[in-house]
Formats: C-alpha cells, sequence, structure tokens
C-alpha cells in the first residue's frame, strides 16, 4: 500500500535557497553589528525626501507655501491652542496672529513700507519680538534680526550694512539705542516698544498697537511669489571682523522649520527655547519647527542653568534645544532632590 508521501511528495526547494536563506541571515547579522541604525537613518532619509519632494511639487504647481502662511493656517484651525508661553502668560495661536495683525496695521498706516523693504529689529527674547516678526513679514518686510550683544561700532555696521527703512527696539535696549542713535543714519526711521519717549524723533509702538486695528492686511502684501526671495537676514557673531548678514530666503526657512518635525517631533511636544531668537537655533528652527508642527514654545527670557529644570519640570517641556556649551553648563549644575 502506497503511503501518503508517495502519492504526495514534498517539494523539493530549489539548491539556491538555503545558500540565500544563509547569506540573508548573515547580512542581517553583519548589519546589527557594524550598522544598528541602519533602518531607523533610512526612515529619516525618506522622511527628508518626501518633505523635499513636497516642497518641490508646490513650487512645480506655481504654489509657494511659506512658514508665515502655515502659522495663519494653524491660527484659523487651532486659535485657542497656547503657542508662546512667556514667564507663566500663555499667548495662543490666535493671540499672536491678532497682536501681529495690529503691528502690520500700524506700520502700514504710518510707515511708507514697501514689500521687500528690510527692517532691523533689535529685541530680547520676548513675545513681542515674534510678533512684531509676524507683523512686518505680513507686509511683505525682510526682518534683519540684529544681536544685542553687540555694541556701538560693530551695530551700527550692522545696521548700514542692510539698509533698514525701519529699526526696531526693545524697551529694555534703550541704552544701546542712546548709544547709537546720534551717529545713526538719518534715514532710519526709530520706533521703540513703548508708550512714551524721551528721544527726539523717535516714534512709540506700543500706544499705537493698543488703538490699531485686528483685521488682516491684504494678502498681496504677504504673499511670496518664489521661495528663493529673502525673509531675514540673520548676523554672524562677528569674531571674525564685523558681523555679516546671512541671507535667509522662504525655502531655507521651511527647511529650518522641518527639523524638529524632522526627528520626530508632533504637535503635542513642548519645546523649550533659551537661545535668543536673533539666532537661526531659536527663531528657523525653535519658532519655525513649532509651527511647522503646530506645537507650544516655553520661551526664556535668556539661558538660565539654575532655573532649566524646575522650568522644564513646571511646563511639562518634553523638547529642548541644544547647542554649544550648554549640556555642559547644566551637568555641572548641582543635582537637587525631589
Amino acid at each position: 500500500m502506497r503511503g501518503w508521501d508517495d502519492l504526495y511528495p514534498l517539494p523539493v526547494p530549489p539548491s539556491w535557497v538555503p545558500g540565500a536563506a544563509v547569506g540573508i541571515l548573515s547580512l542581517h547579522f553583519i548589519q546589527k553589528l557594524f550598522f544598528p541604525y541602519f533602518w531607523a537613518d533610512l526612515r529619516y532619509l525618506l522622511k527628508v525626501l518626501t518633505y523635499g519632494l513636497r516642497v518641490e511639487m508646490y513650487r512645480l504647481q506655481g504654489r509657494v507655501v511659506t512658514v508665515l502662511d502655515k502659522f495663519v493656517k494653524l491660527a484659523e484651525k487651532q486659535p485657542h491652542k497656547p503657542f508662546l508661553i512667556y514667564e507663566g502668560a500663555v499667548h495662543t495661536y490666535g493671540d499672536v496672529d491678532r497682536r501681529s495683525n495690529r503691528i502690520a496695521q500700524v506700520f502700514l498706516q504710518h510707515e511708507a513700507l514697501k514689500k521687500g523693504d528690510t527692517v532691523a529689529l533689535l529685541m530680547g527674547n520676548e513675545p513681542d519680538f515674534i510678533h512684531v516678526w509676524f507683523g512686518l513679514a505680513k507686509l511683505g518686510c525682510v526682518v534683519a534680526f540684529l544681536n544685542f550683544n553687540v555694541r556701538f561700532r560693530s551695530l551700527l555696521h550692522c545696521v548700514s550694512s542692510c539698509e533698514p527703512k525701519i529699526l526696531v527696539v526693545g524697551a529694555d535696549l534703550l541704552g544701546t539705542l542712546e548709544e547709537i542713535l546720534p551717529k545713526l543714519q538719518k534715514d532710519v526711521s526709530v520706533w521703540i516698544m513703548a508708550k512714551d519717549s524721551a528721544f527726539p524723533g523717535v516714534h512709540t509702538l506700543l500706544d499705537k498697537i493698543e488703538a490699531a486695528s485686528e483685521d488682516p492686511v491684504p494678502v498681496n502684501r504677504c504673499s511670496a511669489n518664489n521661495l528663493k526671495s529673502a525673509v531675514l537676514y540673520i548676523f554672524t557673531s562677528g569674531t571674525t571682523g564685523l558681523p555679516k548678514a546671512a541671507v535667509i530666503s522662504h525655502l531655507q526657512s521651511l527647511k529650518g522649520a522641518a527639523g524638529l518635525w524632522a526627528f520626530g517631533a508632533t504637535a503635542q511636544d513642548i519645546i523649550y527655547i533659551t537661545l535668543p531668537l536673533y539666532h537661526s537655533a531659536a527663531s528657523l528652527l525653535g519658532i519655525g519647527g513649532c509651527i511647522e508642527l503646530g506645537a507650544t514654545c516655553v520661551l526664556k527670557k535668556k539661558f538660565s542653568a539654575s532655573q532649566f529644570w524646575s522650568d522644564c519640570r513646571r511646563y511639562n517641556v518634553t523638547v529642548i534645544q541644544y547647542i554649544g556649551e550648554l549640556c555642559r553648563y547644566l551637568c555641572n549644575q548641582p543635582v537637587v532632590s525631589g
């Protein structure tokens, strides 16, 4: 009597199959041993390439979508979500959008600014830095971020090199303004973040913001025609000579804003920014990164190693930015219980 195996013999695999299996297993072990992050790196590369292809498709279709455009869309979509937390005060996406509209309206009414004009911004870390930045961007202006640690001759060089129509100065930097005001070009209109001015010919901004409309400015003012057109000037520190302005295009700002997203941050994250906003890490990667994600940013006036971790606990921070010696300063802090 014939058995089951005689009636239905098991198929014999081709002779190359065992060798291929051994080869695949060997490659797997070699990859794990010598290239343990290969698949994670590949996923990251594909993610970045996908983002780049999406931007390129926008360009080919004639659609120019900027970081500011993304912020305005988020302000419509999630107006009540916190965008900035500063010294305990919460500024929602809607709050920032409306206040930046007010600032845009002030300059629209009081200054003959044209699309593409440059405005220099000398301010420390505070919400109004972002309000002024966004308000001017809504007018289609190029904003030059000035390093407030640079003084007199170097600062005058920065102002003259970017040829601004307007210089906006924070209330805590009026002493710096007093130093350079006598030497400042006469065709630069100076505005301070205050309600009163002790300087002849210097305009005040805070009082006018309160009286301004929250209506958006005409869309054609802020719409970009080319992703390669300039949107920001960010100055070098001047360690090898006088500071030089790096010209940041809309495309570069989009790439910078994609950084946190590319590294896995999400809309649920809370990002802690202690670096100065005139620095690209804080403005492009930090603020721009929050916009790309639709996330929340905790903004610090200045970096404090002693307050860093307590701030992180207080605000439930999930993402921090690292640059230079920041981590060494944190590691040198004494251990605090509880």
